[in-house]
């Protein structure tokens, strides 16, 4: 009984460690292609978490605990609010308004390109890491 059920869960892992990096790299083609048309911060940062969340649920999470500590997402979460912020306020340095993007470069278009880029990217580094806590506090409290 315990080899059936070791085997399926063999069968499980292998796949898993195929699909998991062409989950993690379409979120990156959502984050980096979310300024130019569909998707951006938020899709791709629940994207780019759900390989993980596949991760604990296939191997344990255990083990996706010892690949992605809960300091690190603590860390990237206030990471990622502060680039969101962070944008906002460099802008109301150089002068415009609050997320104004276009005073950020010198061509008022490569200023919205780059606001939006980092604006986005703040974006999903704190729903992946939010997703992935919320995922560490519910698998802990079901058993």
């Amino acid at each position: 009984m315990m080899q059936k059920h070791q085997q399926r869960h063999e069968v499980l892992q292998v796949i898993s460690k195929l699909l998991i990096p062409f989950i993690l790299l379409f979120a990156l083609y959502v984050q980096f292609h979310g300024d130019f048309g569909p998707g951006g911060g938020f899709q791709a940062g629940v994207i780019f978490a759900s390989a993980f969340i596949l991760h604990g649920l296939i191997f344990g999470v255990t083990k996706t605990r010892k690949v992605l500590p809960a300091q690190a997402l603590k860390t990237g979460m206030a990471l990622g609010v502060l680039l969101y912020a962070g944008t906002g306020v460099a802008s109301l340095f150089l002068g415009g308004n609050f997320l104004d993007y276009s005073v950020l470069a010198h061509d008022p278009l490569h200023g919205q390109h780059w606001g939006i880029f980092t604006i986005e990217l703040g974006v999903g580094l704190t729903v992946t890491c939010v997703m992935i806590i919320m995922f560490y506090s519910f698998s802990l409290r079901v058993r």
